[in-house]
């Protein structure tokens, strides 16, 4: 398996004499403080509603977690995501003058191909991987939504879960990535540490240690599979496809997450919830370690039939 970087120090050599460190600085915090603002409107405003109009969901007296629960809290949070969309187009529009699609490539257009095979890997890997959570973990159990209901919000899920991960691929694979590795030429900080920052937000303080650290490892992982991709591609196609395909599978086929249950087909035990051993968390570290390598040989090597690269067509 061979992996060529052509396409990727054309993208990193891309940015314009305007991508400095400070300016890289000013603009992170513009696109934090755009999501921050989305957020809160989304948190306030929601919760009043949700109040006002009593809308369908739990009620525990604990209005804003209550919301944040309930099917249109789910919605809503995922349409918070817009605002690092519109925080990375301040930046890139006002602070270092160049165009929001510059992010996407050196095309300035996202891969389709490479998208549609990103996504389609993930999905089978996924699979593979809830299949060896079962084996670990068989306490399932169907969802309370109706099959009927599920297929009506289908498209809204998918369209905001792509949403949510394309906004994360834009800002950590595609704003940080590509100005760090335009600035320095080690992996160490143009990699890691937009990995690591990524990784970080998956922190649950409702989970145990253990169970935290092998979330952390797995994401992390995935995480790196997602820079992969970029740095073979010199796009952000893969990674999205990727990215919605493993957000798409908890929200909507087996979720184990409890405050993300509420769309999906089958509830695992979640991993928030007690119950869990140290064994328990070093074999979910492995399974997505397993899970992640699988998706890599599927999407890079040579007689894959959902091998990416540099020469597939582009979306627009």
């Amino acid at each position: 398996m061979t992996i060529e970087n052509a396409a990727f120090e054309r993208y990193r050599c891309s940015p314009n004499e305007k991508t400095t460190l400070p300016r890289l600085f000013f603009g992170t915090a513009i696109v934090i403080a755009f999501w921050m603002a989305a957020t809160a409107l989304v948190l306030f405003a929601g919760t009043y509603l949700y109040i006002v109009w009593r809308l369908p969901g739990p009620s525990t007296g604990q209005y804003m977690q209550d919301f944040l629960a309930s099917p249109t809290g789910i919605l809503s949070a995922l349409s918070s995501f817009a605002g690092i969309w519109i925080g990375l187009w301040v930046a890139m529009r006002f602070l270092h003058e160049e165009p929001l699609a510059a992010l996407f490539g050196v095309s300035r257009r996202i891969a389709g191909g490479d998208f549609l095979k990103g996504l389609v890997a993930v999905l089978i890997t996924s699979l593979l991987s809830e299949v060896l959570l079962y084996w670990l973990q068989p306490e399932i159990a169907r969802g309370p939504i109706a099959f009927s209901s599920w297929l009506l919000f289908l498209l809204p899920i998918a369209l905001l879960a792509f949403l949510q991960t394309s906004s994360e691929e834009m800002l950590f694979r595609g704003y940080l990535l590509r100005a760090l590795a335009c600035r320095f030429r080690s992996p160490l900080v143009w990699a890691v540490l937009p990995g690591l920052l990524f990784t970080s937000l998956h922190w649950n303080t409702a989970s145990t240690l253990a169970i935290n650290a092998s979330v952390f490892i797995s994401i992390g992982t995935f995480a790196l599979l997602l820079t992969l991709l970029v740095y073979v591609t010199g796009n952000l196609g893969a990674g999205f496809g990727a990215h919605l395909g493993n957000n798409l599978t908890g929200f909507l086929l087996i979720s184990h997450q409890e405050a993300y249950n509420s769309f999906a087909l089958l509830n695992a035990k979640p991993l928030e919830g007690p119950g869990w051993t140290s064994w328990d968390a070093v074999l979910i570290a492995a399974i997505g370690i397993v899970s992640t390598l699988l998706t890599i040989l599927l999407l890079l090597h040579r007689r894959s039939p959902l091998r990416v690269g540099a020469t597939n067509q582009s979306l627009g």
